[in-house]
C-alpha cells in the first residue's frame, strides 16, 4: 500500500504507510528530527571517570616514650620516628649473659646497648656508633654521669678538625645546648682510674641510629639516653665488644 505526501512544489514522494493518509509535511519533518536526535544520543561516548589521587601514607603512631620533653632545661621536640627504624625502639627484651644486673654492654656490631636487669632480662637501646665509638673496646666502668654536659673534643679530633679549635680543652669546650654533640646527657668510662675519652651520649638526629656515623662515640636518641641515665649508677661495669670490620674509621 503506499500513500503521497504532497510537497510545497506541488510534487509528490513516496513513503510507507499502514492507513492509506497521507501525512503533513510537519510531522514528517519533526520524525525524521527525532530519528536524527535518537541518533547522536546513541553513538555518544560514556563519561569519562575521574582518576582520583591516592590518599597520602598515615603518619606512624609516636609511642609515647619519644614524645617531646617540654620540661627539660632545652626543651626536646618529638622523635621523628619515620626515620627511626622501630628495631631499634627502646625495649626491654630476654637477655641471657654472666654479666650482674646493672652492667652496661655495648653490642658494637649489632648496633645495640644492653643494660643487663635481673632475671635474664635487659633494656635494649639502640645505637649509633661514631668514629671515637670504634677507638676503644673492653672493660671498664661508668664512672659518672652528666645532665646538660659540656663538649670538649680531644686535641686529637681538633687536629683532624681544626674547625673545632673554639671548642678545644684550652678553650673551654662548647656550652649544653640540643646543637651540643653529647646531647641531652651523657655517661663518662674510665679505666683504671683514668678517662678513656669514650662517652655514651645524645642525639636529635634519629637517621643515625644503628650506623656507623663520622664523628662521636656511642650516641643514643635524647629520649633514650635520658631514660638511661636515670636507670643506670655511677660505678656501674661496663664492657664494650668490638666490630673489627670497622676498624677502618681509625684510618687517617
Amino acid at each position: 500500500m503506499r500513500y503521497d505526501v504532497q510537497t510545497e512544489a506541488g510534487t509528490s514522494c513516496s513513503t510507507g504507510s499502514q492507513n492509506g493518509r497521507g501525512l503533513p509535511r510537519r510531522s514528517l519533518i519533526l520524525g525524521i528530527a527525532a530519528i536524527a536526535v535518537s541518533g547522536c544520543v546513541s553513538i555518544e561516548p560514556p563519561p569519562v571517570m575521574a582518576i582520583s589521587e591516592p590518599s597520602p601514607a598515615p603518619r606512624p603512631v609516636v609511642p609515647p616514650m619519644y614524645y617531646a620533653m617540654p620540661n627539660e632545661r632545652f626543651p626536646i621536640p618529638e622523635v621523628d620516628i619515620s626515620q627511626l627504624n622501630p628495631r631499634f625502639w627502646r625495649t626491654e627484651v630476654d637477655y641471657r649473659s654472666d654479666e650482674k644486673p646493672g652492667t652496661l654492654v655495648v653490642d658494637t656490631p649489632g648496633k645495640y646497648l644492653y643494660h643487663v636487669k635481673a632475671d635474664g632480662r635487659a633494656m635494649r637501646y639502640g645505637m649509633g656508633v661514631g668514629r671515637e665509638g670504634f677507638a676503644w673496646a673492653g672493660q671498664a666502668i661508668m664512672a659518672y654521669r652528666r645532665e646538660w654536659p659540656r663538649w670538649t673534643p680531644p686535641d686529637s679530633m681538633v687536629a683532624r678538625q681544626p674547625e673545632l679549635e673554639p671548642y678545644s680543652i684550652a678553650n673551654g669546650g662548647m656550652g649544653p645546648a640540643l646543637e651540643n654533640p653529647l646531647g641531652a646527657r651523657a655517661l663518662y668510662i674510665h679505666e683504671n682510674g683514668k678517662d678513656t675519652l669514650y662517652r655514651i651520649h645524645g642525639t636529635p638526629e634519629a637517621f643515625s641510629i644503628g650506623k656507623a656515623v663520622s664523628s662521636g662515640c656511642i650516641r643514643l636518641i635524647n629520649q633514650d639516653v635520658i631514660h638511661l641515665h636515670d636507670e643506670v649508677r655511677d660505678g656501674s661495669r661496663i664492657v664494650v665488644i668490638p666490630d673489627p670490620a670497622m676498624k677502618h674509621l681509625l684510618v687517617g
